[in-house]
């Protein structure tokens, strides 16, 4: 395994060093002088803006702004706001929000997905099947900002002497206050998941070792939880793997509508005020945290099929 996941990072570092640069050509080639837009309509002052480029090198073409920018990253800065504030500092306020909605949404779209998905292959072709089907694809159909409000108003306006949980903000903690953008999340990708899971579930029942496992007479319940829902698990995991960057995508919606101070909220209010070393440095970390999760899921699948070898 020590080879593979050594092979695994080595192939990473390309996606890495593209999809950074990418990040940063977008966020620094666009059209408008960044000094500018902090200023408004107001003239800068020449001497502080003279400073600011030659801080963040916008004098610089923009390869030898990326390479300063990867040196300084490779030592653990993520740079500063045009404020001198350090981005570290920003994120060190709100990961944790963060963290705490992609932890809530990952794991109600994981219950409910799995869920969902064994009882519709379970019952394959049936009512159950068809319902899950409806109710899933209604669910993927909304925004997630229109998704947002049906929650807000439905469950935390006029639910709220039945479910008791907040409209809006994190004063009651985690995972209360988290409950409701965690929802808005998961509902976005549960189609997906329940597919996913429903799909695989009906293809292993048919496969040649659950047939010699329900002839050998083992029970359903084990035949079912061992020896089908293991085995279909790969393609689900992998799924939610990948949604970890969809949830931080979404984030800067559902963050700003719940009133979370996360780093979606944080790069949606910087992408706003020209603050482009916050959006670089934020984006930069998302884009780490997708490789790992990654690798993380390509990990895990010789522990959910065993057939699997890291060779």
């Amino acid at each position: 395994m020590g080879r593979y996941a050594a092979r695994r990072i080595l192939q990473m570092i390309p996606v890495f060093f593209g999809t950074t640069f990418l990040i940063f050509a977008m966020v620094y080639a666009t059209p408008g002088d960044p000094v500018q837009r902090l200023s408004g309509e107001k003239r800068p002052d020449p001497s502080r803006a003279a400073f600011l480029r030659a801080e963040y090198n916008l004098n610089d073409p923009l390869v030898v702004q990326y390479g300063k920018y990867m040196g300084k990253l490779a030592t653990g800065d993520l740079g500063k706001t045009f404020n001198e504030r350090p981005v570290s500092d920003l994120l060190k306020q709100q990961w944790p929000v963060s963290v705490k909605l992609t932890l809530t949404g990952l794991g109600i779209q994981a219950f409910l997905g799995l869920g969902l998905g064994l009882l519709a292959g379970l019952r394959r072709g049936g009512v159950v099947d068809k319902a899950v089907l409806f109710t899933t694809l209604l669910f993927v159909s909304f925004p997630a900002f229109v998704m947002a409000f049906i929650l807000q108003f439905f469950i935390g306006v006029q639910g709220r002497d039945v479910f008791h949980l907040p409209v809006a903000g994190t004063t009651q903690g985690w995972p209360v206050a988290y409950i409701l953008p965690g929802l808005t999340t998961a509902l976005l990708g549960l189609a997906y998941s329940s597919r996913l899971t429903r799909t695989s579930i009906v293809e292993n029942l048919r496969a040649d070792y659950v047939r010699t496992a329900v002839a050998k007479g083992l029970p359903r319940r084990r035949v079912v939880g061992v020896h089908t829902l293991r085995n279909s698990l790969i393609p689900v995991v992998t799924f939610l793997g990948t949604e970890v960057g969809t949830i931080f995508g979404t984030a800067i919606v559902t963050e700003s509508i719940f009133n979370l101070n996360g780093l979606g909220r944080q790069i949606a209010s910087s992408a706003r005020a020209g603050e482009a070393p916050v959006v670089v440095g934020l984006v930069t970390l998302l884009v780490l945290v997708y490789v790992s999760a990654t690798l993380i899921v390509d990990l895990l699948y010789g522990v959910l099929d065993p057939r699997i070898r890291y060779d």
